[in-house]
């Protein structure tokens, strides 16, 4: 186990009394700055998610499970082992599990495949709950993002069973249900929405998309954790009260495939810092 996790503690103390300093000083509710924009430009390039991404290191090379192996013959779609512009690569299909993988999904196959490891075993805690130090998943995913910063988002689309999940997740995307009548566009499918102090980006659009996907996995500042997309996904499905989606699922796939799709070309910027 990494042993870094005391200083990830002393990075979130830093961190909440920055947004106690920003929201003291920063301007009054719902103005257009947006304290925490002062907030980023205060931590300047040092995002709290780096100790994360060093525990991401040492837990690709732990050797873990049953079978004592780590993750290095892991392969992402680049090659077994090959962890460089991997991400901005991702979702795309496997052929060794005939479907489209997210970085998630992949590193949970590649658990159990390398390492031995039991799905209730890889399943039991991937997110972090608000108050925790981080999870395995969370923290090779933040390092695995890191690899490929400043890397064009190019997500797969060659293979019919890519082009599915896109239209799949465009379907999803657009799906209104639940007690709200909510769907994914209802929040993010025009320009100039905001919730609480936080602006709502446009994800129909390539700029929309680009922004918001770039930068995830990122740092939550509300929660000193760092989140990934698919916890993002998750969570938009709790908020919109549907049931929430599986670590890896299909319609979590999807709606990754959409929005890397719409983004392609835009430079990855992960692990990034949001709200």
């Amino acid at each position: 186990m990494p042993d870094s996790r005391i200083i990830n503690v002393a990075a979130c103390l830093v961190a909440a009394c920055l947004v106690a300093t920003v929201m003291l000083a920063g301007p009054a509710y719902g103005e257009e700055a947006g304290i925490f924009d002062e907030y980023r430009a205060m931590f300047g390039d040092d995002n709290p998610a780096i100790f994360v991404i060093d525990e991401g290191e040492e837990y690709w090379f732990a050797l873990q499970g049953p079978k004592q192996a780590s993750l290095e013959a892991c392969d992402l779609g680049l090659g077994p082992g090959v962890v460089e512009g991997a991400y901005a690569r991702l979702p795309r299909y496997f052929g060794d599990v005939d479907r489209v993988m997210d970085v998630e999904a992949r590193l949970r196959f590649c658990m159990q495949e390398l390492q031995g490891r039991t799905p209730e075993e890889v399943d039991d805690h991937p997110y972090s709950l608000r108050g925790d130090l981080g999870t395995e998943m969370e923290a090779l995913v933040a390092w695995l993002a890191e690899k490929s910063r400043d890397l064009p988002i190019a997500p797969g689309q060659e293979h019919d069973k890519e082009r599915e999940a896109y239209a799949l997740g465009e379907a999803v995307f657009y799906y209104r249900a639940g007690p709200h009548d909510f769907s994914c566009a209802t929040c993010h499918g025009q320009e100039g929405m905001r919730i609480r102090l936080q602006a709502l980006p446009d994800l129909t659009t390539h700029e929309g998309a680009a922004v918001a996907y770039s930068g995830w996995p990122a740092y939550r500042i509300s929660e000193g954790v760092v989140r990934t997309m698919g916890w993002r996904m998750r969570d938009c499905f709790r908020q919109q009260r549907f049931p929430l989606l599986d670590m890896g699922s299909d319609v979590t796939v999807a709606l990754q495939t959409y929005l890397a799709v719409t983004a392609a070309g835009a430079p990855m910027a992960a692990p990034g810092l949001k709200r």
